[in-house]
């Protein structure tokens, strides 16, 4: 199986990458490919933007991505409440290449924070947004308190 895991966060430290990979090695006999959302950093998205300039490079290799995937991983940094601009902004380029860009990949889907709530709010978004953009989202898994 070949599984795709990332965090939605561009955190250098990020504890949300970090319980990705280490969710990851529960999986040692398939082949996993982790990916850094810095790498998908694209500009900010407008609608101007995309009517003078298209799309960036950058969602279509990520769209790529998740065509060679059979299982995604994501574990979602929760900012303010939400997804990180960061996040946000891949999936709003994404979803305009593909409104179903998630292509009905099953997925694991999950949130850590150091609060108490384990980036319940982010989760709860998720869990309604993401099946909109093609996810199938297998189950959830929140931790809280992460240090």
């Amino acid at each position: 199986m070949k599984i795709l895991a990332l965090a939605g966060s561009n955190s250098q430290q990020s504890i949300n990458r970090k319980l990705v990979i280490h969710t990851t090695s529960f999986f040692k006999e398939h082949d996993i490919t982790l990916l850094d959302l810095n790498d998908f950093e694209m500009p900010l998205f407008s609608v101007d933007r995309e009517a003078n300039d298209g799309y960036p490079e950058r969602a279509y290799k990520l769209i790529d991505h998740i065509s060679e995937a059979d299982l995604i991983i994501l574990s979602l940094a929760e900012h303010n409440g939400s997804y990180t601009v960061a996040f946000k902004n891949v999936m709003d380029w994404c979803s305009r290449t593909n409104s179903k860009f998630l292509q009905n990949k099953p997925m694991l889907l999950m949130s850590t924070s150091p609060g108490g709530f384990g980036g319940g709010n982010v989760m709860n978004a998720a869990v309604v947004r993401l099946p909109k953009l093609g996810a199938d989202v297998l189950t959830t898994f929140s931790l809280p308190s992460f240090l």
